[in-house]
């Protein structure tokens, strides 16, 4: 870190570290207790709304609605880069006037960068919609407008997680979820179908940039102080940019290689892996990164990371064991009678997630505590990703292998830090 930035991130004046902040392990649980709850009800109104979109609309439009969403979390590498930034360097602030400097600095950033996603996307709604196979070019550019105020979103959110402030985060979330099911529901009944399906979700983007109001902590007189710096924000977009690739590009490129109906079967399988994942992001990441990039580098120790870890695995394993028992009652009595045909690859694309989801927390850590590299490996992983699936797409069990061993991989290469810091600090305490 530059000296301009340790000027903003470190307080004037030195406390003990157990003066200034409870222990990291009670932020993290208790923390993580508040999210996980929250996680709970959106992942509840995103499975309902998916349910309901499968069973009313049926394989084909599913796969359309499908698309229109991996298009919008693709765009959220942007809003979630946002929100790492102001959540590292809102947590590391020590003022109110400070970090009100570097929220309001962000914001101004977020606004210009979400309008220019926005519009771009609604002037390419034409040939997207083409290379996607979808029917209606307009599903992109109502797409196009709730991308348009995502990225502010994003920078709210990182002010929320920066002030640790879970329950106002959590309930940020689950407004957005309560919208695009409600919404979703009357629009879709209205007769809208598919377009309705997608309005739904710009309209609860537009609720989550306003609900709740910005914190009073924030809602202060700003004190000039460095904004974040260019190395954090690459570092952040980097991280995003391969995270959506990874986690999404699979399902465009399989809607692109393959008829509606087995693209529509793929994304069903996919929602239920991005449930995994969004459990173990939500849950234990987001709550994992303020807290230990709020300590100062000498109040780190590799052991800070053993309880994520091992959160992590624990919620992995249990969500694998259970769709590999219970095969049938997640596709066939979830999303209906003409989803079992997935039920063989639900507890690999589950597999493969936790495998994911393990390597994020690694690569979270490292990112709280420095600028690290782990990031362009992940870039590196989801670019090769998406050219072996290029060349390997003869089935959707292909396809799924495909990500298992490449996610295999990735966890292996990125522990290696975590690792070797690790000997060293027991090899500092021996000595």
């Amino acid at each position: 870190m530059s000296q301009s930035e340790s000027a903003v991130a470190r307080p004037h004046v030195k406390e003990p570290a157990q003066m200034r902040r409870p222990s990291t392990h009670r932020l993290v649980l208790g923390g993580s207790l508040v999210m996980l709850v929250s996680m709970g009800l959106v992942n509840l109104f995103n499975f309902a709304y998916n349910v309901f979109m499968a069973r009313v609309l049926g394989p084909a439009e599913f796969g359309h609605i499908n698309a229109a969403v991996t298009v919008l979390l693709i765009a959220s590498c942007v809003s979630l880069a946002f929100q790492l930034v102001c959540a590292k360097f809102v947590a590391r602030n020590p003022s109110p006037a400070s970090r009100a400097w570097v929220f309001q600095v962000l914001l101004r950033k977020s606004w210009i960068a979400s309008l220019a996603l926005g519009v771009g996307l609604f002037l390419a709604q034409q040939p997207a919609a083409r290379y996607l196979n979808l029917p209606d070019k307009w599903i992109v550019g109502v797409l196009a407008i709730g991308i348009a105020f995502y990225a502010p979103v994003g920078v709210k959110r990182g002010a929320m997680q920066g002030l640790c402030l879970f329950p106002r985060l959590g309930g940020n979330f689950v407004a957005e979820a309560m919208t695009r099911f409600f919404a979703g529901v009357v629009l879709v009944m209205m007769g809208f179908g598919a377009l309705g399906a997608v309005g739904a979700i710009s309209a609860a983007v537009l609720v989550a940039c306003f609900v709740p109001p910005v914190p009073r902590q924030l809602r202060v007189q700003p004190e000039a102080a460095e904004p974040p710096s260019f190395a954090e924000a690459l570092q952040a977009i980097v991280f995003f940019v391969g995270q959506v690739i990874i986690n999404n590009i699979d399902i465009l490129l399989v809607k692109h290689f393959f008829p509606p109906e087995p693209a529509g079967l793929y994304a069903a399988i996919s929602q239920v892996g991005r449930l995994l994942y969004f459990i173990c992001w939500f849950g234990v990441v987001n709550v994992m990164f303020p807290v230990t990039a709020a300590y100062s580098e000498d109040e780190r120790h590799p052991r800070g990371l053993l309880l994520p870890m091992a959160l992590v695995f624990a919620i992995s394993s249990l969500f694998v064991l259970a769709v590999a028992l219970a095969p049938h009652l997640v596709m066939g009595l979830v999303f209906g009678a003409k989803f079992t045909q997935g039920e063989g690859l639900l507890a690999l694309y589950a597999g493969a997630t936790a495998l994911y989801s393990l390597s994020v927390v690694l690569i979270a850590y490292e990112m709280s505590r420095r600028i690290a590299n782990t990031g362009w490996l992940q870039l590196l992983f989801s670019g090769a990703m998406v050219l072996v699936i290029e060349m390997f797409h003869g089935s959707l069990r292909e396809v799924v292998m495909v990500r298992i061993v490449l996610m295999l991989m990735m966890l292996v290469l990125v522990s290696f830090p975590f690792l070797r810091r690790h000997r060293q600090a027991l090899a500092a305490e021996v000595a």
